[in-house]
């Protein structure tokens, strides 16, 4: 049930995007004075549950929840997944479907049953998306992405042909003879092995560059990346307003617009909340994922007393960035449109332990800030940021070892210790990353737009070296950031380029800058050669050239027993 959906027929005030919860409930306690409308509003409220309990029970429309790592999803029930599977139910056998629904069929958590069903149970013939940018439904916005979905009754999905972001219908009389990419179940299974959820490809050089990003551990369940856990909700702005209070005394409240890329500062908070009205609560969520403690220790911490990833939720793989994260301040609380990770570990000799150091959390909102980290979510996700997109990123994760480990650290640590909150932070970083000590102030934090662009793009070229990128995918990955300005891009790939040099002797033959290569000179292993079959005297073709070039290819590949 929608309470504002519900008011607004009753009501001129209440707006669904535009009052505030203060607002809203006064009004709803005003409107629920009349007795009518007060039973309207019961009746309302009774008409979902046995509904819903019906839904998520019946045997046949059993693959409408979702699980995942043994774990039922609980998203909530949708129309287009139930005709979904009625569809396929009510076919004969070699039966055709072919039905308009959300882009979610293929990319939600919600509908990997629904997938594992069309995978297994029926033969896709076609999966086309596209957005509503030309109205083709009027009323919706302009944004919400549809697919026209088709599949056969019976046999198995082993490959299918999809086309996305398609903006013109008529575009459907051609696929899938023209414009399609065949896509595999495998590799859907390889990329995203929690939730088969189906990526964007646009062509067959995006498939390569998601072949490379993914030899990556995950950013979830892989001991050897971060094993991170992710909180989807401290405080719902609806159920929590009792908490809030307009006086810049009390804790923050951090919502999605608050934050941007290493800033925690990018708009004013609206609310705080007092601690005393919070720590019990926050005590007793913490608790319960604790069964080890028979007591509460008499230092125990929340979570909200170290600092903390956030992370937005609401964002659109159309929008600027998709991938939004930095790190919060001590003593500072969030809403439901920010994710937050769970900093202490929970164990009965180590409850008081944080689960990262300082520099390891700064480390991770790198990567996450990154256009490539940005690039693998944006094809998957569509408007709700929930944690299992989150958790099926591929991330390197740096030791204190590696050569980019102390770079990555100082220069990320300037982007986002630019406070007196973040005086701790900045003191680990120094001993962490080992620079002269510094108070907090003294050539540490960068407000400034055009440093901290030039740090941005720093770490954008570090990172896509990182991943193995060749010069000619980074591009191509920041072309498919169209809003973001040209002059970033080319800033990003400038320093990608300045850093090929000190990456090209460690990465595989297939990955090598060919300019960078060039650069450094011939070498036991580089020679070069001015033409591969013309005789640069007469300007004409010969045949003794081409056996020249052949000995030397032949004498490479011998080289050093290979």
């Amino acid at each position: 049930p929608q309470s504002k959906e519900f008011f607004m027929t009753h009501s001129d005030i209440v707006t669904k995007n535009k009052m505030t919860v203060q607002d809203f409930e006064k009004e709803q306690s005003v409107l629920l004075e009349n007795k009518e409308l007060r039973e309207a509003w019961l009746n309302f409220l009774g008409s979902y549950p046995h509904v819903t309990t019906y839904f998520r029970t019946s045997p046949q429309y059993k693959n409408q929840v979702s699980i995942t790592n043994g774990k039922k999803d609980g998203s909530d029930i949708n129309l287009y997944k139930l005709f979904i599977e009625q569809s396929k139910n009510i076919l004969k056998p070699n039966g055709y479907c072919g039905i308009v629904i959300p882009s979610g069929i293929y990319t939600d958590l919600g509908t990997k049953q629904l997938r594992e069903m069309l995978f297994n149970e029926n033969n896709i013939t076609g999966l086309f998306g596209f957005e509503n940018r030309k109205e083709i439904f009027e009323g919706v916005h302009r944004m919400f992405k549809f697919v026209v979905l088709s599949f056969e009754k019976g046999g198995l999905t082993t490959n299918f042909p999809t086309a996305f972001m398609r903006q013109d219908v008529e575009e459907l009389q051609n696929f899938p003879q023209h414009g399609s990419l065949n896509i595999s179940v495998d590799l859907i299974k390889k990329l995203s092995p929690d939730s088969f959820s189906v990526i964007e490809f646009k062509n067959e050089q995006e498939v390569v560059i998601s072949n490379k990003i993914s030899a990556h551990p995950l950013l979830n369940g892989d001991i050897l990346g971060w094993d991170l856990e992710l909180y989807g909700e401290e405080f719902h702005m609806n159920r929590g307003a009792s908490f809030f209070h307009s006086n810049p005394t009390a804790f923050p409240l951090f919502e999605g617009k608050n934050i941007w890329h290493f800033d925690s500062k990018f708009s004013e908070n609206r609310y705080w909340i007092h601690e005393p009205e919070i720590r019990n609560e926050f005590l007793e969520k913490k608790l319960k994922r604790i069964s080890l403690l028979e007591k509460t220790p008499k230092d125990f911490c929340n979570d909200y007393e170290t600092y903390r990833l956030a992370i937005r939720k609401i964002s659109s793989n159309t929008n600027e960035r998709t991938l939004v994260t930095t790190l919060l301040p001590k003593n500072g609380v969030t809403g439901n449109s920010l994710t937050t990770h769970f900093p202490f570990k929970h164990d009965e000799k180590k409850y008081n332990q944080l689960r990262y150091s300082y520099s390891d959390l700064i480390q991770l909102t790198t990567f996450l800030n990154s256009f490539i980290a940005d690039y693998i979510l944006r094809a998957r996700v569509t408007t709700n940021l929930n944690t299992f997109y989150l958790y099926q990123l591929p991330l390197p994760r740096l030791k204190p070892k590696d050569k980019w480990y102390k770079p990555i650290i100082q220069k990320a640590a300037k982007l986002i210790c630019t406070t007196a909150e973040f005086a701790d932070l900045w003191q680990e970083v120094m001993q962490t990353a080992w620079v002269a000590p510094s108070a907090l102030g003294e050539g540490s934090g960068v407000r400034s737009d055009v440093e901290r662009n030039k740090l941005r793009a720093e770490l954008d070229g570090i990172i896509a070296h990182i991943y193995g990128l060749t010069e000619e995918e980074f591009v191509y990955i920041l072309g498919t950031f169209p809003i973001v300005k040209a002059e970033q891009k080319q800033l990003a790939l400038q320093h990608y380029q300045l850093l090929a040099p000190q990456f090209v002797q460690a990465l595989p033959a297939a990955t090598y800058n060919w300019a960078a290569v060039i650069q450094q000179g011939e070498s036991q292993t580089v020679e070069f050669k001015s033409t591969l079959r013309i005789d640069l005297k007469t300007n004409k073709p010969e045949k003794f050239i081409e056996h020249s070039v052949l000995k030397t290819l032949a004498a490479f590949l011998n080289s050093g027993g290979g």
